[in-house]
């Protein structure tokens, strides 16, 4: 690649050199002499000359053209390429660039996106092969966005190639609000997972990456949301080694992940964007990682704040002690930009500027890899067309997801449900849309709530459905979008005709003074530049219906009339403000049925200049309204009441539990839980449900566990879905009618309640998880049911073992049902001649097999050498001796019948 130089006179130049700061002056008279020496060489040629400069030259080794760069750059520029939202060096034809950007099931947060299940739900299906599928589309996805912004110019943040997915934190505590995004309790299905889906997002070219995972949050951080700025995290070099850093290992060592986001929290006392034992040890160390690490965003600010870690008072300090110890770039310009004070670090003799070049080179690299310094014709990714996004093939991939995810709980026979059922549909998460979600998403192509997948596959457009609650308190997940059969307007004749009329201005930016908050009113003094008429009030565009570019400005003012159905006291929920007869609504509002009102919204979308964002990257809007004054139970129960089966769709939702939320409820603290029951006001509704004497069929949709113990006891069959995906409604409704036999099996244990838990800050492993819990559960870590009865018979496995020596074990599995299955196949071992404590189990294997009714099959796993070992007091690996008890089949020895789990004990020597 070339760039063109121009000539330019020696006293322009030379005065441009005067105007450098004295911190860059060196840096700067060289670059300067040398551009002297090439214009006066150039001083005969009128043209313009063309010279190819080391780091422009795709025939040198990337590490060579990367140091290059970073040598021509001032100490400024560097400590500029050190944050997520890096700023362009012209000269050096360096674009800007943001890290940020969000894939942990799909791509979050640039408009719409092929949504699979959350991560946690893909854990669920326990298939390595089907996530690297997965993540091999969300990086197609990604490159066909990247490079549709990039056409258009555009560099902001959720527009870039560095994904920072995936979370292989551990869910060790139900509790942790966050454990939604992970796969899971267990370090080795987590692994394993992390590196399947690091390579689908990677690519496999032998030169570029497609795009740069970053494995997260290094490390020991699982709660809770609410006081991670300030914790600090005592583990012992057990446990550490033992459950917390194992997936990281496998992410590194096997799978190369290209980025490392370190923790909030402090580890043992050191922060862990400043802990020299886990960067610079153990992951450089020990694990021999090249690529860069990033701070959770604002991390490092939380060194110095006084009311987080307060480890030190200086944030040239904090910022010097982050980067000695690996940590290459700062997220989060928006809060306390420590990184701004390297330079003066440099200055003062906290860190050399050596290091600050190491962690700029890194971060060059990844940058390198990813081709953004090379012509689009050399890099394999970077013809993806945008028309990949929500192909057909994709939704039927996140529909294969969203079936294998789902967990059949208990059936007492009631599944498959038989054609011609008449079902009811009731529940606050059956209309939902949220629970498709999860969180980190991006909006749905064609999403498919409970409710309409029920219709769908039914044909019945009237099937009876009705909320029946809140999901808690005043928080429902029955909002409704406002559309034209409660909103109007005037046409040209000056009929009311239905739909609203939307008109849309130019922004004066100047008038904007809070950027704080993208729901600024838009009070217009211009004209209109364009206006609609829209049927809903909803709008996906990364468009401005203004300029008609991508990611523009625009402000919108939606007017007509609204006229309720039903008489209530209705509240309103999205970005904007709304006005009833000419009055700003600020809460609930008493409505009549009928009577029109004079109704108009107004709202920006404008970009902030302080974190790089831009409003219409959402791409999103909409405005919802609830009755908060409906009888939601009664309601139900007159729905449910000629029904032939009852589906409630029930649970919590990624409103109530999530990353440091502002919830504070009864059960919920922060986007934590402090208990696993359902809210009170839908177990009362299930009870009353239940009294009709229907059979019932309960839907749960949770990022966590439940403690569903009277509903084990009295409903007929339980579903846990977790949070599925856009193709939920299709997946669950072939799943109730047999279509889809069900495969699902539980990543985490499903607790009766939290007798015995330690406090969520206590991150000692002892009584968590099923590897270590010592009480009985409601349903065990790996468990999940079909239609169809299997056996696992005639394991076959050596007498002996030599310690080092993989494990190779076969089994005859037999499809006892009428159906063809889709079965998870788990080994699980125990250490019992360990001479320290080890796990009453560990799985140590996996594998599905599709199998047809009434067939037999061989199942082969081979247990590599490396997972036959045992993690002593010190932290370290010792290949284990003596007797190994080795359990394979459908889920863990000592739940459901006998056949099903084959058994053998091997001598290790």
């Amino acid at each position: 690649m070339k760039l063109p130089i121009h000539k330019k006179s020696n006293i322009d130049l030379l005065a441009k050199c005067r105007l450098a700061t004295w911190l860059t002056l060196a840096l700067t008279l060289t670059a300067c002499n040398e551009s002297n020496n090439t214009m006066s060489n150039s001083e005969s040629n009128d043209s313009q000359t063309e010279q190819v400069l080391p780091y422009q030259d795709t025939s040198l080794p990337m590490n060579q053209r990367v140091d290059d760069l970073v040598g021509r750059m001032s100490l400024a520029e560097k400590v500029a390429q050190m944050y997520n939202d890096a700023p362009a060096i012209e000269r050096l034809d360096v674009p800007a660039y943001d890290y940020w950007n969000e894939a942990l099931h799909g791509v979050a947060r640039a408009g719409e996106a092929t949504v699979f299940p959350q991560a946690i739900g893909m854990a669920a299906m326990w298939d390595r092969e089907l996530l690297n599928e997965i993540a091999t589309v969300i990086s197609d996805e990604g490159r066909a966005k990247h490079h549709a912004f990039k056409e258009r110019g555009l560099s902001y943040r959720y527009t870039g190639l560095t994904y920072w997915s995936p979370n292989i934190n551990i869910f060790r505590d139900p509790r942790w609000g966050r454990g939604q995004e992970t796969y899971g309790e267990d370090p080795y299905l987590t692994g394993e997972l992390g590196v399947a889906f690091i390579n689908g997002l990677q690519g496999d070219d032998d030169t570029y990456l497609k795009t740069a995972a970053t494995a997260k949050h290094f490390a020991v951080h699982n709660g809770p949301e609410v006081s991670r700025h300030s914790d600090d995290y005592v583990v012992s070099d057990k446990d550490l080694f033992e459950t917390y850093l194992p997936a990281f290992e496998k992410a590194v060592v096997e799978a190369d992940v290209e980025a490392v986001m370190c923790a909030y929290n402090r580890v043992n006392g050191a922060p862990a964007c400043g802990s020299d034992r886990l960067l610079k040890d153990i992951l450089r160390g020990s694990y021999q990682f090249d690529g860069h690490v990033m701070s959770d965003c604002g991390a490092i600010a939380d060194f110095y704040d006084p009311k987080a870690h307060n480890v030190t008072r200086s944030p040239a300090a904090a910022a010097a002690w982050a980067v000695k110890s690996g940590t290459d770039l700062n997220c989060g310009t928006g809060r306390l930009s420590s990184y701004a004070n390297l330079t003066f670090a440099v200055q003062k003799g906290f860190i050399e500027e050596s290091l600050i070049d190491q962690a700029v080179g890194r971060l060059m690299m990844t940058r390198f890899k990813l081709g953004m310094f090379d012509p689009d014709s050399s890099v394999p990714f970077a013809d993806i067309p945008l028309e990949v996004v929500g192909t057909e093939e994709h939704l039927a991939l996140t529909q294969k997801a969203s079936e294998r995810s789902l967990v059949l709980l208990k059936n007492n026979g009631v599944l498959p449900l038989q054609p011609g059922v008449k079902v009811a549909v009731i529940g606050p998460n059956a209309d939902n849309q949220d629970v498709l979600l999860g969180n980190y998403n991006g909006l749905p192509v064609n999403p498919v709530t409970v409710l309409q997948g029920i219709k769908n596959y039914t044909g019945n457009a009237a099937v009876p459905y009705a909320p029946g609650s809140a999901l808690i308190d005043d928080i429902y997940g029955h909002w409704q979008i406002l559309d034209e059969s409660v909103l109007f307007h005037r046409d040209e004749s000056g009929e009311l005709s239905p739909g609203v009329k939307v008109e849309y201005y130019a922004v004066a930016r100047e008038a904007i003074t809070d950027f704080s908050s993208l729901r600024v009113p838009a009070r217009q003094t211009g004209s209109a530049i364009h206006s609609e008429v829209l049927n809903k009030l909803q709008m996906r565009n990364l468009r401005s219906p203004v300029s008609g570019k991508w990611l523009d400005d625009f402000a919108m003012v939606a007017s007509g009339q609204l006229v309720p159905q039903e008489s209530g006291s209705y509240r309103f929920d999205g970005p904007g403000e709304v006005t009833l007869n000419g009055e700003v609504v600020t809460g609930a509002v008493e409505l009549k049925a009928n009577e029109s009102y004079d109704f108009k919204v107004s709202h920006r979308v404008v970009s902030n200049p302080v974190s790089n964002t831009a409003g219409g990257l959402r791409a999103d809007w909409q405005l919802r309204w609830v009755n908060e004054s409906q009888a939601l139970q009664e309601q139900a129960l007159a729905k449910a009441a000629n029904a032939d089966v009852v589906v409630m769709a029930v649970g919590i939702s990624p409103r109530i539990e999530g990353e440091e939320m502002p919830v504070k409820l009864e059960g919920f603290n922060y986007g934590d839980r402090t208990s696993i029951a359902l809210p009170a006001e839908q177990q009362a509704l299930i009870k009353a449900v239940e009294k009709l004497g229907k059979p019932v069929v309960l839907v749960n949709f949770s990022g966590s566990a439940m403690a569903l113990n009277w509903e084990q006891q009295n409903v007929d069959a339980i579903i846990q879905a977790f949070y599925p995906g856009e193709a939920t409604g299709t997946a669950l409704a072939r799943i109730l009618w047999g279509e889809v036999n069900p495969s699902g099996r539980l990543p985490v244990t499903f607790y009766k309640n939290l007798d015995g838990f330690a406090p969520l800050d206590d991150y000692a492993m002892a009584n968590r998880t099923y590897r270590y819990f010592e009480g009985d559960v409601l349903y065990p870590f790996g468990y999940g049911l079909g239609y169809s009865a299997m056996q696992y018979s005639n394991l076959q496995a050596p007498e002996s073992l030599a310690s080092g020596e993989d494990l190779t074990l076969q089994v005859e599995l037999s499809n006892l049902g009428e159906q063809a299955a889709s079965q998870v196949t788990q080994v699980y071992v125990s250490m019992p001649d360990a001479p320290v404590d080890t796990p009453k189990l560990s799985l140590k294997g996996f594998t599905r097999t599709q199998i047809g009714a009434g067939e037999a099959q061989t199942v082969s796993l081979t247990l590599s050498a490396d997972e036959l070992v045992y993690i002593n007091e010190q932290g370290q690996k010792v290949p284990y001796t003596g007797a190994l008890d080795v359990y394979m089949g459908d889920g863990q020895p000592g739940y459901g019948k006998p056949e099903k789990v084959a058994h053998t004990r091997i001598d290790v020597q």
